[in-house]
Formats: C-alpha cells, sequence, structure tokens
C-alpha cells in the first residue's frame, strides 16, 4: 500500500541559514546581478508567446438566471454547456476591454445619471 503525502508550503520552514543567505542575497543591488547567460528577448518571441497553459482563473458558483431558449440552445450543443456559457462571457468581455473608450457626450441639464443607491430607494 502507497502512502500520500501531500506538502504544503507552511510545512517547508525557512531555515535560519537560509534566511540569513535570502536577506544577504535581497540586500545585494540589481547591478551585481550576472544576466549574461539569459538571451535578450526580441518581438518575435513575444509575437510567438502563448498564455500559461497551467493558468486557471478561479471559479465561483453563482445563481444566474437566463431565459430557457439560451440555455437550450447551450445544452443543443452537447456536454459542457456552463463552459461554453463562460466563453462566450469571456469572449464577450475582451472584446468590450479591448474597445477604445469612446469620448462621452455630455448629458443634458437636469439628466443625472441615477446610482444603484437611489435605484434601490426608488422600488
Amino acid at each position: 500500500m502507497t502512502k500520500i503525502v501531500r506538502k504544503r508550503l507552511l510545512d517547508n520552514r525557512i531555515t535560519a541559514t537560509r534566511h540569513r543567505r535570502l536577506t544577504k542575497l535581497a540586500e545585494r543591488p540589481d547591478s551585481e546581478t550576472d544576466f549574461s547567460d539569459i538571451p535578450p528577448l526580441t518581438e518575435k518571441f513575444w509575437q510567438n508567446a502563448v498564455r500559461n497553459p497551467f493558468y486557471r482563473p478561479l471559479k465561483k458558483q453563482l445563481t444566474l438566471r437566463l431565459d430557457a431558449d439560451i440555455i437550450a440552445w447551450l445544452r443543443h450543443q452537447g456536454k459542457g454547456y456552463q463552459t461554453r456559457a463562460n466563453a462566450l462571457l469571456r469572449a464577450a468581455m475582451l472584446s468590450d476591454l479591448d474597445q477604445k473608450p469612446t469620448k462621452k457626450t455630455p448629458r443634458p441639464a437636469g439628466t443625472a445619471r441615477r446610482g444603484l443607491s437611489a435605484a434601490r430607494h426608488a422600488r
């Protein structure tokens, strides 16, 4: 039988010797760091760069009310409809973020924007 050992960051305490070495290293100025073995990054590198394949954004469970036809359309495409819905929302978010902010037009006098708190009190 194999025993599973789980290690946490807290299990690996920093020894006094390691702490002294890290402190000494942190006190060194950047000018003393030898970068000769690191090649410079070119534009070509960044053009071919990919997002970290191990990156997984944190998920948060919530209740979301969607129209029945939208849910049916997502489910009709097969297993993983929630993942597809998340991908569609992410694409919309990124598209919105990529758009340059447009010049805001001034509102006519007396048409102040109602904030969320004002809308709550109006109910």
